[in-house]
């Protein structure tokens, strides 16, 4: 048994779903076995609103689906039998395998954001922002720098008519 691994195009918002039919469809085929990775390619992402962490899963690819499998004609006819299946990524006739490179960039990004979810990054340099809490509630910054890595912008404020360096939270400030 062969197994290599594909990415299918499938309908853009359904991505899991669709993926729940194919794993469904594939078990009572009886031919799971021939499937054992159906992956919806996500990220975590770590956001800031209203002084609320919140983590969400983000697609990296809206649209496709990752599959290890052995390519039979009964796992090819399920998986294209099922709602919302658009096709396989290269390959004309015959789908072609992804790249081994390819599949381990998308799996170590997906282990990487489970472990440190990324930052929701809505700024950068030179945005007006107008500060939410603390002393300087309601005063107005400029961003000089983001460090995504830790959630946090370096602004200036201008207090007493000159620049003051702050740093903050990226859920301490909003866009003006």
């Amino acid at each position: 048994m062969a197994l290599e691994w594909y990415f299918l195009r499938v309908q853009v918002g359904r991505e899991d779903r669709i993926r729940e039919s194919m794993v469904r469809r594939l078990k009572q085929a009886g031919i799971e076995h021939l499937v054992p990775q159906l992956v919806v390619p996500t990220e975590t992402i770590a956001d800031h609103r209203q002084g609320k962490k919140t983590v969400k899963r983000r697609k990296l690819y809206p649209g496709y689906l990752m599959v290890q499998m052995d390519l039979s004609d009964d796992v090819w006819f399920v998986l294209r039998e099922t709602p919302g299946f658009g096709d396989f990524v290269g390959g004309h006739t015959q789908p072609t395998p992804a790249r081994a490179e390819d599949i381990e960039k998308v799996l170590s990004t997906m282990d990487a954001s489970k472990e440190q979810p990324k930052v929701a990054v809505q700024f950068k340099k030179g945005d007006r922002v107008k500060i939410k809490t603390g002393a300087f509630e309601n005063t107005d910054a400029v961003v000089e720098e983001v460090h995504a890595e830790k959630g946090t912008l370096d602004v200036s404020v201008n207090f007493f008519g000159r620049p003051t360096p702050m740093s903050l939270g990226y859920w301490e400030v909003e866009l003006t």
